[in-house]
């Protein structure tokens, strides 16, 4: 069948020699400038093979020209004459009875122009990247090797076939259609990166993809040319930059060894692997330094923490917060005492017996129906030791074949690395924190000596956060009298130096407590001590602050004396029920010197409870001190069975679960004496009354019943009042309290205190106090708003079984 280039006006200008040739290689079609080019005759080519008319082996031609390609081919003409001719690049029609054909242009070859258009074909067909050309309507026209290779078909399964009729799941190709389109309908490239998972691989593989359009001399649009280059490793590269980049901010949020590990497991889990698990050494837990055994001992390790979307892997058989036994011979014993990372894979005699000899593990594996893992056991180390091991699984499947290789060791063990180095540091913190909590508890009351003036609970709660135990510490003094002290105090900062820092003020206020100095003269000395600590040169935490609250509360007169250095006010909550906040004198802070101290006095009804506690109570939950004031005064006021149970609820109601803060609360419920328990005498400036205190002192004793105290009391009056009015002055009063002690008070208007000397052999005086520390337990002197007392104890009597 002769044909014109007419036939085909997008391939062929007039004259342009070309042959048809069907997909058995039958030429079906000759021109008529074919034959004034070669000689023959239309009715003499069409219908054979049309490597009769080659000179020589073909080799790929035909395969070229199928793809669209150009070859330069050696010919016989008709006269006998070899010469070359240049084929290009076929267009695909369709024949009688839809049977594809190929059109072919012939022409003679114009000096290297034809050997350079077959060197362009032969680039285009062996280039590394993948490269391909559609029609118009996004067909097939052309496919070089690495497409096919990629692919894994044969160019001739897709020459001519719609695209999306080569494709298993068309949703997945919808983007690469629909830039196919745009460049067709446009005119214009397009530059795009895709996305797939290859039919056997773990990993998703990344394509940078150009596409561009076609134009015959004329600019008619023929067709959609790509080239796709596979820019997997560096997608993969860019991807473990990613996890890399959210581990750093991701891993070590906390100063946390458990959540530490968590987030190492999280964060890895699916992209890297199906299944990982953290365990550590008992050591790292507790925060003590770790010490891993003997090589060839088995090690025992506490899982941590662990992740995968299923619960079909072995490792997962270890519950959170056990502590499993690995035999030396297993991946994670050898990652441990090596300090090195440890592939393996099921099939290896090392780990099937690992597996099967554990029950649990084998279970987990049946459950698996026996799947194909791929293990990965890499050491936790941090400033060269080791702290435990994390273990890196992946099932193997049809879909998901490939074992763990050498980029991902590179990753795991960078993971690795950093996580090593936060439960490290969470593991310093721990053993920080836990040695600065014994230092804070240990300076903190254990017990209360006997006193009778109050009912107290208390509660200390060191705070959770990452800024460590603070400074937060309560008291609760016997003092003379009957009376007693109660403190409460926060010293700025936290850590060992606060809890160092706590302890010293607290021996402070202890000390003047036993001097009976008023709270707020006592005050002004704490203040003056911290002002010399924070000027001490051996300092190293830097500036030292604190604040305080000290009251007095004298069971006897029913009256509180309040002084405040900086801290909060305490609340009282009255028998009635009604909650008052106390309106105390805020003082300065201690350690800034300089300003003075007030005192407040108030008046307490028997059964009052009050209040005192550290800023950390009333500012949790994100309130303000006013807000939290006021939810501590409702939490008061609710009903509560005892002290214990009040504690309790006031916790609850103020302070989240983890509080930023630390806490100390005191409740002390006030109690007074009977009057029939306080005797008191006023006296007259006569050394003639000393007989007659004395007489005083021995009717109220047998009244209560204390004959046996008689003796020694008398001799007690006697001294103190002798010297009362030999070198004191008006007032005088004698005052016997009966409580859990026997208490003899002499108070008397001059403000210098007496010492106790010890007397020479021919001194007249100096014997007296002597005697009175002689025959009494304690024995003491307090100053008060004019004048002194001075006061004695002695122990009751046992009473008879």
């Amino acid at each position: 069948m002769a044909i014109s280039p007419r036939d085909d006006e997008r391939t062929a200008t007039p004259g342009t020699p070309l042959a048809v040739v069907d997909e058995r290689g039958i030429v079906t079609g000759w021109s008529e400038a074919a034959r004034r080019l070669t000689g023959y005759t239309a009715e003499e080519v069409t219908g054979r093979p049309a490597t009769v008319l080659a000179a020589g082996d073909t080799g790929d031609a035909w395969r070229t020209l199928r793809s669209g390609g150009t070859a330069v081919v050696a010919v016989r003409h008709r006269d006998g004459q070899h010469g070359e001719v240049v084929l290009r690049g076929c267009f695909m029609r369709r024949g009688p009875e839809e049977r594809p054909e190929f059109v072919i242009t012939i022409a003679e070859p114009d000096g290297r122009s034809g050997r350079d258009e077959a060197l362009g074909a032969l680039a285009f067909q062996q280039a590394s990247m993948s490269m391909s050309v559609f029609d118009t309507e996004q067909r097939y026209l052309r496919m070089n090797d690495t497409a096919c290779r990629v692919m894994g078909i044969h160019e001739d399964e897709f020459l001519g076939r719609f695209y999306l009729d080569t494709v298993e799941h068309a949703d997945h190709s919808r983007g690469f259609l629909r830039h196919l389109r745009q460049v067709a309908e446009t005119g214009q490239p397009v530059h795009y990166e895709s996305y797939t998972r290859a039919p056997s691989g773990f990993r998703e593989h990344a394509w940078n993809t150009e596409m561009w359009p076609l134009r015959d001399s004329s600019g008619h649009l023929l067709g959609v040319a790509l080239a796709a280059f596979d820019s997997s490793e560096q997608h993969w590269a860019r991807q473990r930059l990613a996890i890399l980049n959210e581990a750093a901010a991701g891993i070590g949020t906390k100063l946390d060894v458990i959540r530490t590990a968590r987030e190492l497991a999280e964060l890895v889990v699916p992209r890297l692997a199906d299944f990982v698990s953290v365990d550590l050494l008992d050591s790292v837990l507790q925060g003590e330094e770790p010490a891993v055994g003997p090589v060839g001992a088995d090690v025992e390790l506490r899982r941590v923490a662990h992740h995968s979307p299923s619960a079909g892997t072995p490792e997962a058989a270890v519950d959170l917060g056990s502590a499993d036994v690995y035999p030396p011979f297993s991946p994670p014993a050898r990652a441990l005492a090596t300090g090195r990372t440890v592939l393996s894979r099921t099939g290896e005699r090392d780990l099937d017996t690992w597996l099967t000899r554990h029950g649990a593990r084998s279970a987990k594996l049946r459950e698996a129906h026996d799947a194909d893992l791929s293990l990965m056991a890499v050491p936790l180390r941090a400033r060269g030791t080791t702290l435990g091991v994390t273990v890196f699984v992946r099932q193997l499947t049809p879909q998901h074949p490939d074992p763990f290789d050498d980029a991902d060791v590179s990753l795991a063990e960078e993971l690795a690395s950093r996580a090593a180095v936060c439960v490290d540091n969470a593991r310093r913190y721990t053993r920080e924190r836990t040695t600065a909590l014994a230092l804070q508890r240990s300076l903190l009351p254990q017990s209360v000596a006997g006193q009778a003036a109050v009912e107290f609970a208390s509660r200390y709660l060191p705070a959770l956060s990452q800024a460590g135990v603070g400074g937060d510490w309560f008291d609760v003094i016997p003092l003379s009298g009957t009376r007693v002290a109660l403190v409460v105090g926060d010293v700025v900062g936290h850590g060992i130096h606060a809890s160092v820092t706590m302890g010293r003020l607290r021996t402070a206020v202890w000390t003047l407590a036993d001097v009976d100095l008023p709270p707020d003269e006592l005050l002004t000395h704490v203040d003056d001590l911290v002002g010399h600590l924070s000027t001490d040169q051996s300092t190293e935490a830097g500036e030292i602050g604190a604040t305080c609250l000290y009251a007095v509360y004298d069971p006897v007169s029913r009256r509180c004396t309040v002084a405040s250095a900086g801290h909060p006010p305490p609340v009282v909550l009255y028998p009635d029920g009604i909650v008052h906040v106390v309106e105390v004198a805020a003082g300065p802070v201690l350690g800034v010197g300089g300003l003075p101290f007030e005192a407040t006095e108030l008046e307490l009804p028997e059964g009052s409870v009050l209040a005192l506690y550290t800023n950390g109570l009333v500012e949790a939950r994100d309130l303000d001190v006013d807000q939290g004031t006021a939810a501590l005064c409702g939490a008061l006021a609710a009903p509560a069975a005892n002290l214990e149970d009040a504690c309790d609820t006031v916790l609850k109601a103020l302070l989240p679960d983890r509080p930023a803060d630390d806490v100390a609360l005191l409740l002390a419920r006030t109690r007074t004496l009977d009057a029939g328990q306080v005797a008191v005498w006023d006296l007259p400036v006569d050394p003639a009354v000393v007989a007659t205190a004395r007489q005083y002192v021995t009717e109220r004793l047998t009244h209560w019943g204390l004959d046996d105290l008689s003796f020694a009391t008398e001799l007690v009056v006697s001294e103190l009042v002798t010297n009362a009015i030999r070198y004191g002055g008006a007032p005088i009063q004698l005052r016997l309290i009966r409580d859990r002690t026997l208490i003899c008070e002499v108070s008397d208007g001059s403000s210098t205190a007496p010492h106790m000397r010890r007397a020479r052999v021919y001194d007249e005086g100096g014997r007296g106090l002597l005697l009175v520390a002689q025959v009494t337990d304690r024995w003491g002197t307090r100053a008060g708003v004019t004048g002194k007392t001075i006061w004695a104890e002695q122990a009751l009597p046992t009473p008879d079984l």
